[in-house]
């Protein structure tokens, strides 16, 4: 180190930089302090009497003002770089971690399905050596587990996915996917002709569309359940900071909820029944007809479920022929229809923490709700890969 006692010449601009990070309130606290060191260092060079004035030893001044003299007064306010500890464990022996937390413990002859942090860091442990790693003897779950982060590995998670196995889902995929291309198009035509309006006499109506499409689906088993004790609100000044609720309840039994969602416009249809068989999806159909002007054609989209193909649907689609047209989604794929965008809404926003009295006070709640909603309908879009369908323009306009 070099002997203190030597000058330190400051330029105008260092002197600036160091009196502006003296000043500020937001500089962390130690390169203020060095700063101040500098400063005064440079005004009177002596060490004894800043390790004085501050309360500190010299070799701690000594060492800012070395690192001022060497590397400069504005590099001196932080650390230097440091080595740092050397590497214990090779990458290898990472490697050997990751293949491990990959490998199912079954391929390994043990009894679990899945791995824990505890498990897999016991694993290694007794292992390691005969494997060659020695120094992951005394790997633990801490740091296993930022091994496991660094490479995106989760050996303790599972993630369900529904593989479809229907032969025709790349024909029924398609046709829904056109189904809300065509849909895109119509909103479009509508908001240029809605646009023209301002300087055409005749407006856009509604009257003169053609065709419609409603996403269709149900929601069965509805837990309909009332609260055994009193709810009570957050009080103020912190004294209660969220709802308190008694977890015991009582079941009232389920309903069923049908509901189809307009894709032009963003009404919602619902119908609650406490079942869900053909006479209510025919009852469902009927109001639908009610509803729209008779020389709209209505396209359903929805699954396969039976009472969609029964007897009695097939003989009211015969009465009411030229009226409504199916299109049906893949099986294992309700995904691919968008009524289950709304039905996701429905359970975050509305019934998971919903406590009732009776089935009727369900459905007045519940129509209030779809009413609520209809006053200001938002328009589902589906998005997803509709990129690509820009090709099949031509066959829409």
């Amino acid at each position: 180190m070099r002997k203190c006692g030597q000058s330190l010449i400051l330029k105008e601009e260092q002197r600036k930089v160091l009196e502006k990070i003296v000043r500020t309130r937001t500089e962390q606290a130690v390169r203020i302090w060095r700063a101040r060191i500098i400063l005064e260092y440079a005004e009177k060079p002596n060490i004894y009497a800043l390790a004085k004035k501050y309360n500190t030893n010299r070799p701690k001044v000594e060492r800012t003002i070395h690192k001022a003299l060497q590397f400069g007064p504005i590099e001196a306010l932080d650390d230097l770089p440091r080595s740092g500890r050397k590497e214990v464990i090779s990458d290898q022996a990472r490697m050997w971690v990751c293949s491990l937390a990959v490998t199912s413990p079954l391929e390994l002859d043990l009894p679990e399905e899945t791995w824990t942090l505890s498990h897999l860091s016991s694993y290694i442990q007794k292992h390691c050596n005969e494997k060659g790693y020695p120094a992951l003897k005394n790997i633990q779950k801490g740091s296993l587990s930022r091994m496991l982060k660094e490479n995106h590995i989760q050996p303790h998670r599972i993630r369900y996915y529904m593989h479809s196995k229907d032969p025709d889902f790349d024909t029924k995929a398609t046709n829904v996917l056109l189904t809300y291309h065509e849909v895109n198009l119509l909103k479009e035509k509508k908001a240029l002709d809605n646009n023209n309006a301002i300087v055409s006499p005749v407006p856009f109506k509604e009257e003169e569309q053609e065709w419609t499409v409603v996403s269709y689906d149900e929601k069965p088993g509805v837990q309909i359940t009332e609260s055994k004790g009193i709810t009570t609100y957050p009080a103020h000044y912190g004294k209660q900071s969220t709802i308190y609720r008694d977890p015991e309840y009582i079941r009232h039994g389920t309903l069923d909820i049908l509901s189809g969602l307009d894709l032009v416009t963003g009404h919602i249809h619902m119908n609650i029944k406490e079942r869900h068989r053909s006479r209510e999806f025919v009852s469902f159909l009927s109001e639908l007809d009610e509803y729209y002007p008779e020389n709209i054609e209505i396209k359903i989209i929805l699954d396969n479920h039976s009472v969609h193909t029964s007897r009695e649907t097939r003989a009211y689609l015969k009465e009411h022929s030229g009226r409504f047209t199916f299109i049906f989604t893949p099986t294992h794929a309700s995904w691919l229809n968008l009524i289950e965008v709304f039905f996701s809404k429905l359970q975050r926003c509305f019934l998971k923490n919903m406590r009732v009295k009776s089935k009727e006070e369900f459905i007045q709640r519940c129509n209030a709700y779809i009413e609520e909603l209809n006053k200001e309908p938002v328009i589902f879009r589906w998005k997803y890969k509709m990129d690509k369908m820009d090709q099949y323009d031509m066959l829409f306009r």
